[in-house]
């Protein structure tokens, strides 16, 4: 009896799971490409431009184009737990950026120590921005959607003002180390940046209380204010961690392509990181948040778009394509859909459960 009730309780544990939705959704995708094409995630190995040997394949598309949606949609979990609501700026802000990683690269001779200092100063710029948005949400209470609409606005003009309203190049072999291969590994530079950057949330989250007050403050702010728990510090916070986000992301993409293009740079990705958010289960509405959950919607997200791709989808009709589909997962992954899911696991564990019993009571 007692295995029938734990056999039960793990049905409801499985259904009412926050990364059911998006591990389910990852596994619709690849049983349909194996189904569709076997060798969409094959892996080979070849030699790019520069003679260096390199992994190639869907696969590695897939993870090495979602390095910066990555990075991004960590940033928006902390963010939209904290403060419930989302910051549409983040595309914007990576433009402004990408602009200033150029503008410090074009004024030197680029090596590994300037780049790096690119990325720091980016950070530093980025983080003033972010933190201008977190001000006006923390201080003044004004709703995030709609305080980051100002650098939504304004953000890719200043990142154009910036370059002296031009659109420069960089060229170095070196950009490789931020946004293409370093040389003897055949790894994608940017999917090791994103192993590392997780790792380094991981850790933060885990041997700080960052997590649970940021938790905290999105659930009850008044109650957090009551235990000692600054609500204004911890959105400021958050804002912080979002603008190295944002820099990290503006500075790898300019590094791909080897130039700034403020009009085009992460071009709606805001919407694309408030969707992996959702797609990983956590609530638009702030509290509780599972950055793992996020990190499988931004590769879910890309997964889709390559996989469009390969169906030869064209470029114009692969945004209303992904748009029926995240809503079905959307839709799916809401709480009702869990309620009811949870009903039919509860009622088919019951089923067993009786069952077994019967069997138990005839064989006796």
């Amino acid at each position: 009896m007692s295995e029938n009730n734990s056999f039960t309780e793990k049905l409801k544990k499985f259904a009412s799971s926050q990364l059911i939705i998006p591990i389910i959704a990852l596994l619709i995708l690849v049983i349909f490409n194996l189904i569709r094409d076997p060798s969409f995630f094959s892996i080979a190995i070849k030699e790019n431009n520069l003679g260096n040997k390199v992994l190639t394949g869907n696969l590695i598309s897939i993870l090495n184009g979602a390095s910066e949606l990555v990075i991004l949609a960590i940033g928006m979990t902390l963010v939209t737990s904290a403060t419930k609501g989302q910051d549409i700026s983040v595309g914007a802000c990576a433009a402004i950026a990408g602009s200033v990683f150029v503008k410090i690269l074009r004024g030197n001779n680029i090596t590994v120590p300037l780049i790096l200092a690119g990325v720091l100063v980016a950070c530093i710029v980025t983080v003033i921005f972010c933190m201008f948005n977190g001000l006006l949400i923390a201080k003044f209470n004004i709703q995030p959607m709609i305080a980051s609409l100002i650098l939504f606005t304004a953000g890719r003009p200043i990142a154009y003002w910036i370059n002296g309203g031009a659109t420069p190049n960089v060229e170095s072999n070196l950009l490789g180390y931020l946004g293409g291969f370093i040389p003897g590994i055949p790894i994608p530079s940017p999917i090791l940046i994103v192993i590392l950057f997780i790792i380094f949330i991981n850790l933060l989250l885990k041997y700080t209380t960052l997590g649970l007050y940021i938790q905290a403050v999105g659930i009850n702010e008044r109650a957090s204010k009551q235990n000692g728990i600054n609500p204004v510090f911890m959105k400021m916070v958050v804002f912080v961690v979002l603008g190295i986000c944002v820099a990290l992301a503006g500075s790898m993409n300019v590094c791909r392509i080897g130039l700034i293009n403020h009009e085009k740079i992460l071009l709606d990705i805001e919407m694309d990181a408030i969707l992996a958010v959702a797609i990983g289960g956590n609530s638009l509405s702030g509290g509780k948040f599972k950055i793992s959950g996020s990190i499988l919607g931004a590769y879910i997200i890309q997964a889709l778009t390559t996989t469009l791709y390969a169906m030869k989808v064209s470029s114009t009709d692969i945004k209303a394509y992904k748009a029926i589909v995240i809503i079905i997962i959307v839709v799916v992954g809401s709480p009702v859909v869990k309620q009811w899911f949870g009903k039919v696991f509860k009622t088919i564990g019951a089923k067993i459960g009786k069952s077994n019993t019967n069997s138990v009571q005839t064989a006796k």
